[in-house]
Order: C-alpha cells, then sequence, then structure tokens
C-alpha cells in the first residue's frame, strides 16, 4: 500500500488561493491604565497575535494569569498613577466560555451576544430556538438540499446513540473559568436535532447500556479501568488539572463506549445504514493506559474493535477533530487492520498534545512530510498536521482529495468511524479554525464512497455550542439522506 502523507503547511502554493478566518484572541485584566484600555481597543498588540497561536485550554486552565496583563506590560506602571486607573469587569460568553470585557456586547471570539439566552431554564428542553433579543445566525450549509421528511423517513435508517446519564458527568469544583467540556454540549446537539426533525424523527435511537470490563480491557490497561472507577466513590477528582471526573463519569464513560460498540456492530451486521455517537466523555486522547484531555475511555477504538468482532475486517478511523488523537494512534499504531489517519493543528509540537507531527520518533516512513505507523504497520497509521491555526474548509478539501481519499481508498475498509471533534469550527475556543458546517457536510458526503456507507459518527471536541450544534446536524443530515449533494 502506498504510504503517503502530506504537511499541508507545505503546500504554499495554495495559500493565496485559502481565505483564512482569523480569530482574534484579545487580552483582558482586573485593572488596566483607562489610556492602555483604549490602545488595545484601537490595535491589537503581539501578545495578542501570540496567544492567537499558542493558547490553548490547557493554558488558560492551569494559568489564569494568561487572561491578564503580560507581567512585563505591568511593570511599566507607576503606583503614583493608580488614580488614574479603571476597573475592568470580564462576562463568560455562555456559548464558548470565553472572558470578555464588560464594554463588548459582543464574544471576541464566536461573536455571541453578552446577554445570550442560549443557556436560560428549559432552553434545551424544547427545540433549539433563537433568542427573541438577537438574530441567530443560521449557517446555510451550501450545496445541500433539504427533501421531503416523509421521503427519508421510509429509507433512512440511521441510528443515533444518546443517553440523558450522561449529562451527569460534570465539574463539581467551582473555577474562574468555567470547562469547556460542559454537559450542555450535548444539550445543544439534541436540541438542534430536534428542531430539524431529525431527532426524534428520522432517525432512530438504540437503547445504552454499559460496556463491559472485559471489552474495555482489548483497548485499556487494568489500570487505566481501575482509575476510571474509582472515581464513581468520589464527589470530586481530577486525572489531570484539565480532565476532570465526578461520581457519574465512571458510569457516563462506561455508557458512550458501550451505545459506540453497540452501533458499530449494528451499523456492521445490517440493521442500521449508519449512526452518531451522541456521547461524552470524549475519547482520543485516552491511551492504553492514559486518561487526559477530558478523555476517559477511548470510545473509537472500542468501536473499532467492535465492528471487527461483527465481522469488518479493516476498520478506518478518520479524525478531524482539531487536536491530534494520540490515544488512537497509540491504541492502533502496530495494528495494519486499522487505518488512523488525523487531520490536526500542530505548529512544531506547540499545539495540544504535542504528538502527530511529520517526523515524531518511532514512524518507519515520512514522504511529503507525514508521519506513518510502524513495527508492521507502516502506512496504517497517517499524520496530516497543520503549521497554524486559520484553516478552513478549502485546505480540509484539499487535503481529502489529495491525501485522505487516495489513501483510504486504497486502503478498502469495511467500516468506517469518523472522531467528529467540532473544534475545528469557525468560532471554537479552542480550535482557531475556520470550518463551516458545509464544510463538515461535504466531507462526510466524500466519506461515504467507503465502506459501502457503512460509517460511524462519534463526537469528540467543540466548545461552541452554536457551531457544535449545527456542525453536527450538518453531518447527521448527510447520513440520514435528509439532504442531498448537489
Amino acid at each position: 500500500m502506498a504510504t503517503v502523507a502530506v504537511e499541508m503547511n507545505s503546500l504554499k502554493s495554495r495559500e493565496a488561493e485559502i481565505s483564512v478566518h482569523k480569530h482574534e484572541v484579545g487580552e483582558s485584566s482586573v485593572s488596566v491604565a483607562s489610556d492602555e484600555v483604549a490602545e488595545a481597543k484601537a490595535q491589537p498588540n503581539a501578545k495578542r497575535a501570540r496567544l492567537q497561536k499558542e493558547l490553548t485550554f490547557q493554558d488558560l486552565y492551569e494559568n489564569q494569569e494568561l487572561l491578564d496583563e503580560d507581567d512585563e506590560e505591568d511593570g511599566d506602571w507607576d503606583p503614583s498613577q493608580l488614580q488614574k486607573c479603571v476597573e475592568v469587569i470580564k462576562w463568560l460568553c455562555k456559548n464558548c466560555t470565553v472572558a470578555n470585557i464588560n464594554d463588548d456586547v459582543f464574544c471576541r471570539v464566536c461573536g455571541e451576544h453578552k446577554d445570550s439566552k442560549i443557556l436560560s431554564l428549559g432552553h434545551f428542553a424544547s427545540p433549539f430556538a433563537p433568542d427573541e433579543d438577537l438574530n441567530e445566525i443560521q449557517p446555510t450549509i451550501k450545496g445541500l438540499r433539504d427533501i421531503d421528511p416523509r421521503e427519508s423517513a421510509a429509507n433512512s435508517s440511521t441510528a443515533i446513540g444518546f443517553d440523558e446519564r450522561m449529562l451527569l458527568h460534570a465539574e463539581v469544583e467551582m473555577k474562574p473559568h468555567p470547562h469547556p467540556e460542559r454537559p450542555d454540549r450535548l444539550r445543544a446537539i439534541a436540541a438542534s436535532l430536534a428542531r430539524a426533525g431529525i431527532f426524534p424523527g428520522r432517525c432512530c435511537s438504540i437503547p445504552a447500556r454499559e460496556i463491559t470490563q472485559e471489552e474495555l480491557m482489548m483497548v485499556h490497561s487494568s489500570e487505566h479501568i481501575e482509575s476510571v472507577e474509582v472515581t464513581s466513590k468520589l464527589m470530586s477528582s481530577y486525572f489531570t488539572s484539565d480532565t476532570y471526573a465526578n461520581e457519574h463519569s465512571a458510569c457516563a464513560a462506561r455508557l458512550a463506549a458501550g451505545l459506540c460498540a453497540d452501533l458499530a456492530s449494528a451499523i456492521v451486521s445490517g440493521r442500521a445504514k449508519n449512526g452518531f455517537a451522541l456521547v461524552r466523555p470524549p475519547g482520543h486522547h485516552a491511551g492504553v493506559k492514559n486518561v487526559m484531555g477530558f478523555c476517559l475511555h477511548n470510545n473509537a477504538a472500542v468501536a473499532a474493535l467492535a465492528a471487527q468482532s461483527a465481522g469488518a475486517r479493516k476498520v478506518l478511523i478518520l479524525d478531524w477533530d482539531v487536536h491530534h488523537g494520540n490515544g488512537t494512534q497509540e491504541i492502533f499504531e502496530q495494528n495494519n487492520s486499522v487505518l488512523y489517519i488525523s487531520l490536526h493543528r500542530h505548529e512544531g509540537g506547540t499545539f495540544y498534545p504535542g504528538t502527530g507531527g511529520a517526523h515524531e520518533f518511532g514512524c518507519s516512513t515520512s514522504i511529503l512530510g507525514a508521519e506513518v505507523g510502524y513495527m508492521g504497520a507502516e502506512g496504517f497509521c497517517v499524520n496530516i498536521p497543520w503549521s497554524r491555526g486559520g484553516v478552513g474548509d478549502n485546505d480540509y478539501i484539499f487535503a481529502f482529495q489529495h491525501v485522505v481519499l487516495p489513501i483510504a481508498s486504497e486502503f478498502a475498509p469495511d467500516f468506517t468511524i469518523i472522531s467528529a471533534g467540532f473544534d475545528a469550527a469557525r468560532g471554537d475556543p479552542l480550535g482557531g479554525c475556520d470550518i463551516t458546517p458545509s464544510g463538515y457536510a461535504q466531507m462526510t458526503h466524500m466519506l461515504n464512497a467507503l465502506s459501502g456507507g457503512k460509517m460511524l459518527v462519534i463526537l469528540e471536541g467543540g466548545y461552541n455550542l452554536r457551531s457544535i450544534s449545527s456542525s453536527a446536524t450538518a453531518v447527521i443530515k448527510v447520513n440520514s439522506s435528509a439532504v442531498h449533494y448537489l
């Protein structure tokens, strides 16, 4: 099999054709001089540019001072001038959790109104409706046409996996900045699907079950499993500074993995055409022994092995989360029956989790600057690392056309899994990229040509409630035949 992979930042000749949406990441502080506030509004400084490139949730979560002025900037202050200082009050965006200064009416990252009612009581209990006091942006899915629900209902057998108990997994400890991996992510997607008449409606549901320890042992070590299970005895705990757990987290993780396993089995056996796992906690950072990056159990890995147990010989895992799926790569890097392809921000290893580069140790082959697997699985682990943020639909579609699809087609999978993180979407606070719902829909459509359409989409990251709900809905519309591609 040809082992071809591309580091997309090397395609400099295309950069002039690609419009890059840049997310301006501003700085805020509890107290700044009034003239400095005016200057900051007038002209972004070097710190803003640096934060746009390097700021991840791990930085923000562990170093709250990154939200304040740099020490070197504060060092210029003359205490005698304190009477000229004004207090700047911050507000937290209800859509993406980013902190904004009080004078801003709209969030500097996602554009949400400061008085948004997106999280008001009961808002997600009914179909996702626009706020009365602001105009909600409803992205147009270019190239897609809605068809009569009666037509799709007769032919669609898309299965959705969801269980409300996964909403109980939440951070208990109160912190200055709310955790972006929050229960409202599932509520937002569920409400968007209900509003579109997709689920309940066009799609069917499967009953939830908790994954067994025997099934988890095929992916994770016994120590890993025990470290997750012990959290059920604790009100609040942390695996790492950014990966939390409460007494319900272990159950939520078992439900997520169980739903993914059963969806995979149902699709391979023909009981469902395809599926979407509306699950949390996410999983692609969870390795054989490690819990990290908000992830407890590796749902995609569990699903891949379940698919093979149900009869699929070769499985493709396509990971478009903005972060590299280091856990999934670790689990399958020596397995030549699973092809893992990841498109992610890397930036020379400075972007979380720092893996997935073009010349990582242990990779036996590197063509055109991208890495592939090793130890008997050469060519079955392909990373496409972006050197910067701001990449959008055109970049991803180009990568699909020239790298992903040629390699995947030669592999000829019997089953396809998408590790669908939507944190590369426009307006995401962690991703800093520019994919639209239309882009996600088109990538899904392109992958449908593989494995006879037998596909399972598993939710990973994505922390802007509006973009994650519209993007997930666009993907499910493609798979449920709620749209035709023109």
